[in-house]
């Protein structure tokens, strides 16, 4: 079967595969590139047992002949007649070669073999493309062989690598910022060996022009790409100067996003069941003192009060600026004499809630404002009620537990204590 007739229906009409420079080097190259078709048709068991085979068969350098016996020894753990039929799959398409009845590899197996070798060897890195092509450089470098095919691949690959790492500082996401930093700490060392390859290629004086255009283009590739660890820590640092930490927990925004990204998609409904409602619960929205006082009247079938007149104010014009008003610390001084009254250490549930909710929070507050102050080793020297209430000779606990409290406005409080310091 000739080229022509392969290829005459995919080519458009009047178009003949022989006048195509595409398909030429491609042509002369079909024994090998029916070797890989031998090898990856099929699926992926048969696949991975004839590159198994074939490898080992390649792996013996002092003994490269097989008799049957000890192939069948080798691959014991394989079906015999599964063997003998990747055997003679290998063998009739000229990957295998049989002389005096020994197995041993033909000259495309054993290139085959290495081309695989080679990439087998560089899949464990994050990277793989850009250390491979970087090694068929020096490969071809070495032999005198043409780089031109292989140093724009890896002046593409260089050029993609610098678009992802891009679009990883513009997204503002932490997450792929650092990974992405990560893969750039992973190709270090092909960046590295390709700058020095480069500069082997460019003293030659007989390089070909286009070659060494390429061969400047991966340099200024590598150049942005050695830049742009600096635009990441810029970066990051924008993000640290965002972040958000948890109260005292020293638990941040980020720690929370890394763990809700943990999670698979059932865990994260788990924490969805209950949270979320599809339309907001109305009654949150005013208090139970507030529903009474519109329901009762309905109830009683009284009349509505009228509304009151809709319309905005006239303009006025603004008020002179004057003192800013006194801020308001009646509840701060009150709460400071009641834990100075304190004679030993007191649960924050019988001190903290009455008064509603508003209230309550804002105990709350004041006191993971004094042990906070009282962990960072401040002390406040002004003068004042907060500064009176800052150097208070208390100890404030709070543990990460939670219990019910018999309060009208309040369902819960973080279990804890206020402890006076004895001698303070």
């Amino acid at each position: 079967m000739t080229a022509a007739s392969d290829f005459s229906d995919f080519l458009a009409p009047g178009v003949d595969a022989g006048d195509l420079p595409e398909l030429d080097r491609l042509l002369r190259a079909r024994p090998l590139l029916a070797a890989f078709t031998t090898l990856f048709h099929g699926s992926e068991a048969e696949v991975l047992l004839r590159v198994m085979v074939l490898g080992e068969i390649g792996r013996s350098a002092d003994a490269p002949r097989w008799s049957p016996d000890a192939l069948r020894a080798r691959f014991a753990f394989v079906d015999t007649v599964k063997l003998e039929t990747v055997l003679r799959r290998l063998r009739d398409h000229a990957l295998l070669r049989v002389d005096n009845g020994e197995y041993q590899l033909s000259d495309t197996g054993r290139n085959a073999c290495a081309a695989l070798a080679m990439l087998l060897e560089l899949s464990g890195d994050e990277d793989v493309e850009l250390g491979f092509l970087t090694a068929q450089i020096a490969g071809l470098q070495a032999v005198d062989g043409n780089t031109g095919d292989a140093l724009n691949h890896l002046l593409g690959k260089l050029n993609d690598l610098t678009l992802h790492f891009e679009d990883a500082i513009a997204s503002g996401s932490e997450f792929r910022i650092l990974s992405a930093r990560r893969r750039l700490a992973a190709n270090a060392r092909w960046l590295d060996r390709g700058t020095a390859l480069l500069h082997e290629l460019l003293a030659d004086e007989d390089i070909p022009f286009e070659q060494a255009r390429v061969a400047q283009r991966i340099g200024l590739a590598q150049s942005r790409l050695a830049r742009v660890d600096a635009s990441f820590q810029r970066a990051l640092n924008k993000i640290e100067a965002q972040r958000v930490t948890l109260g005292g927990s020293g638990i941040s925004s980020s720690d929370v996003a890394g763990w809700l990204r943990s999670l698979d998609l059932r865990e994260l409904v788990g924490l969805c069941d209950g949270a979320l409602t599809p339309c907001p619960d109305l009654t949150l929205l005013a208090g139970g003192h507030e529903l009474l006082d519109r329901a009762e009247p309905v109830a009683a079938g009284e009349p509505a009060a009228a509304t009151g007149e809709n319309a905005l104010p006239a303009a006025e014009l603004a008020p002179a600026a004057g003192a800013p008003p006194a801020e308001d610390l009646h509840l701060l001084e009150l709460f400071g004499k009641r834990i100075r009254q304190l004679d030993a250490a007191t649960p924050l549930a019988d001190i903290v809630p009455g008064g509603g909710f508003a209230q309550a929070s804002y105990r709350m507050s004041l006191l993971a404002l004094l042990r906070d102050s009282d962990a960072d080793g401040v002390r406040e020297t002004g003068e004042g009620p907060v500064a009176d209430f800052l150097r208070m000779p208390v100890d404030v606990r709070f543990t990460e537990h939670i219990q019910p409290v018999d309060d009208d406005d309040v369902a819960a409080i973080t279990v804890g204590e206020v402890m006076p310091r004895t001698g303070g």
